[in-house]
């Protein structure tokens, strides 16, 4: 349990460290979308450019692992869309909500998490998974919230500005970029490796302080608790244990990744949908609530994850 402990303190710390300069006013109010651009496009994708450069082939060639995460997180984000929508609420809402559900933060906490619970060969899954969410999952509660608002919905020209969005995002651009060099047998300056291993080990840090500062940001208190808390349950307990069980019982995976899957599944939601909820000016309350909840909550879910993960269970 100590040793648990050890690995998830210094992650919810630097959390807590933003958290408690914001309130404070040490950091003002602009720090935590200063601070976000930073990791969205300067930290993270150096860390996913260089994990990716220098990944070979056959640890890119997970099939079991990709189709588990997606499966998971997928049948995650369906039942939660259905769920609203029945319930009466607009398609936009309804897969904001379900992405607020099904939106691991593999990015944030993901990374540091696994690097020090399973070492260097979790940055592989890791980036993988990231890349499932910002490209696919991503896309697909953009394409919803397009379809559910834009008054031209012609095929050709909604899959040319989700094209667009999905090629302008640094997550995404990044560790494509970095599979092309370890593609091409490129030899990277040993400037350049300095200089991404310098930027990326910023990323993980960078980005726990910023989620800290984005939970610390007071927003008017609404009637969305019901709302929220049917979220953190589905986040934090249906996805993680549909990974387990997929991971585990239908594809017979090797014991590292099935615990690997396990907690990048059980990670609290991302600010994305937060983001994406904003950007398409919809309630957001109910989405910063799950993040806000999911964060808290995962102190004590991946605490017991990780309790059996290490146990050799």
């Amino acid at each position: 349990m100590l040793s648990t402990l050890g690995i998830l303190l210094p992650v919810f710390a630097l959390i807590l460290a933003g958290f408690v300069c914001r309130r404070r006013g040490v950091l003002g109010p602009t720090a935590a979308s200063e601070l976000n651009r930073f990791v969205v496009w300067l930290a993270l994708p150096a860390l996913l450019f260089n994990t990716m450069a220098h990944a070979t082939w056959k640890q890119l060639d997970q099939p079991a692992f990709i189709a588990v995460f997606s499966i998971a997180g997928g049948v995650t984000f369906l039942l939660i869309l259905a769920y609203r929508m029945i319930g009466g609420l607009h398609l936009a809402d309804a897969s904001i909500d379900a992405i607020a559900g099904a939106y691991p933060n593999t990015g944030y906490v993901g990374f540091p998490l696994c690097l020090m619970a399973f070492g260097p060969e979790s940055l592989t899954p890791t980036t993988i998974a990231t890349i499932l969410i910002a490209c696919v999952l991503f896309a697909i509660a953009i394409v919803l919230s397009e379809l559910s608002l834009q008054a031209e919905r012609r095929p050709h020209k909604l899959a040319s500005k989700v094209l667009v969005s999905l090629g302008k995002n640094p997550l995404i651009v990044s560790p494509l970029a970095g599979v092309l060099f370890s593609a091409a047998h490129v030899a990277l300056p040993d400037s350049v490796v300095a200089f991404l291993k310098l930027l990326s080990g910023a990323a993980s840090p960078c980005a726990l302080v910023s989620l800290g500062l984005f939970l610390a940001e007071r927003r008017a208190a609404v009637a969305t608790q019901r709302s929220a808390l049917l979220l953190t349950g589905t986040k934090l307990l249906l996805q993680p244990a549909l990974a387990w069980w997929l991971a585990a019982r239908v594809f017979s995976m090797p014991t590292p990744m099935v615990n690997m899957t396990l907690v990048l599944a059980a990670l609290p939601t991302g600010t994305g949908p937060f983001m994406l909820a904003e950007f398409y000016r919809r309630e957001a309350q109910v989405t910063s609530r799950t993040i806000l909840f999911t964060t808290l909550a995962s102190l004590v879910t991946l605490s017991i994850i990780l309790v059996y993960v290490r146990s050799g269970a």
